[in-house]
């Protein structure tokens, strides 16, 4: 199965091109230029590097969200176009959960990992996982032990009451942001940089492809409700 992969959700993003159980490759987007400078032609010319057309990708994946509500837009919008025009399904992934199996790896079951992606206005978007045995891109890999959410990481201070133990590992780019506050906190845990996550999100699609959807059907996931939103109802 050969699966072309987005994600939109930081400034940078990633595309990548996988196959079956490998990653054939995995570039960073030009995080001098916005999504929609850029898409959808990173993805043609990974593809075209490849000496592939678009017609010989059987799946594609995007990252949901949350992160950039412009990001996350133009990324699932023209990963929807692609899907349309050739005739291929969906498999939309969750970016936490993506940061999340990307640092599994290695990981032993039973580890608690933290993931933070920096969601600005000093706030981070925010899931704990715990490290289950089985195939590292499935669904049972990770079970999600506090669900996502957009917090100040000092209010994340509330862990310590309903995780059973401290996370072993954090990452993403808010866990890089605010390592600060995490070592003093929690001075054993690991901070991973964040990595590219379009790989891992290609291979978690191959694993899930039975939950491919059609292109219509894809939802971003926000999180927080957009800025316009809640100025509209700060309206008298």
């Amino acid at each position: 199965m050969r699966v072309l992969a987005l994600d939109s959700t930081t400034r940078a993003g990633s595309v990548a091109l996988v196959e079956d159980d490998r990653i054939v490759e995995e570039r960073s987007g030009d995080r001098s230029r916005t999504h929609a400078e850029r898409l959808p032609m990173e993805l043609l010319a990974l593809v075209d590097a490849h000496e592939l057309a678009l017609g010989d990708v059987d799946l594609y994946a995007v990252a949901s969200g949350p992160g950039s509500f412009t990001g996350l837009r133009i990324g699932i919008a023209t990963v929807q176009g692609l899907a349309l025009v050739h005739g291929r399904r969906i498999v939309a992934v969750p970016a936490l959960e993506a940061l999340a199996l990307a640092a599994s790896v290695a990981a032993a079951p039973g580890t608690l990992i933290a993931v933070w992606m920096d969601a600005h206005r000093r706030d981070v978007f925010a899931a704990a996982y715990r490290v289950r045995a089985a195939a590292p891109f499935s669904a049972a890999r990770l079970e999600e032990v506090d669900s996502p959410r957009v917090d100040a990481p000092a209010a994340l201070d509330r862990w310590g009451a309903v995780l059973p133990a401290a996370p072993a590992i954090f990452v993403g780019d808010g866990a890089e942001l605010f390592d600060g506050g995490i070592r003093r906190g929690m001075p054993r845990a690991c901070i991973v940089p964040a990595p590219l996550v379009a790989g891992t999100i290609g291979r978690m699609a191959v694993a899930r492809a039975s939950d491919a959807v059609h292109p219509a059907a894809v939802r971003p996931l926000y999180i927080r409700r957009p800025d316009a939103e809640i100025a509209r109802d700060a309206r008298p």
